[in-house]
């Protein structure tokens, strides 16, 4: 059986490239990492993600003769590829909710994301943010609130047990955290839960430790 192959970005900053990687490494499941530093004005580096895929974007999948290029595809693959894991939940209303949750965090959340960009060794501090960036965070609070209240007994994670939807919105409690975005109780309970989880720590202390710094992200 090949060994999986995922190529990403500079884990301080790219939010898309911890989403896969944390579904991986949160479950056990073994890959080969690839980090390819972004924005640099190394012409090796694009010529790197291409050679990974065409899209010149990452992260990226690679499985044998298999290419998946894009963070929510990555974790759909994975479900598939290992079901014992359970990425999404058995029951299939729960798995519709997660999937639809998971669907609004990829397209959506702009404002937030614009003005919040993930930087983990920036220093903890407020920013005035928008009006449309405080709808994006009582929106997902209200999300998690939900997910939490319908599936809190099966385990402390969004939809119990850690899975799909906990990848996908993993960035935004770093973002939580660094802009000193004030939430609820039940928010940062949540928040907690996913800080002590051995694999975001992992993500995040190597993030910490990287030393290149992409200028346009650290103005904010």
């Amino acid at each position: 059986m090949a060994t999986l192959k995922l190529a990403i970005g500079n884990k301080n900053y790219s939010s898309w490239s911890m989403r896969p990687w944390l579904a991986l490494r949160a479950n056990d499941i073994p890959f080969v990492e690839t980090l390819i530093p972004l924005y640099t004005d190394n012409p090796a580096d694009k010529e790197q993600i291409l050679s990974f895929s065409r899209a010149g974007k990452v992260p990226v999948l690679v499985d044998g003769d298999v290419t998946v290029w894009d963070s929510l595809a990555i974790i759909e693959y994975i479900a598939e590829r290992y079901p014992e894991k359970k990425l999404w939940p058995d029951d299939a209303a729960a798995r519709a909710h997660a999937r639809s949750v998971c669907a609004e965090m990829h397209s959506g959340f702009v404002p937030l994301r614009s003005e919040c960009g993930m930087n983990l060794h920036r220093p903890i501090r407020a920013v005035a943010l928008s009006a449309d960036a405080k709808a994006n965070v009582a929106r997902i609070e209200e999300i998690w609130r939900e997910c939490r209240a319908r599936y809190g007994t099966k385990g402390p994670f969004l939809f119990g047990r850690f899975g799909g939807a906990d990848a996908m919105y993993a960035p935004v409690v770093h973002r939580f955290r660094t802009y000193a975005i004030e939430v609820a109780p039940n928010t940062k309970a949540y928040m907690e839960t996913m800080m002590a989880l051995p694999a975001f720590q992992e993500w995040t202390r190597e993030g910490i430790a990287e030393t290149l710094l992409i200028a346009k992200f650290e103005d904010a």
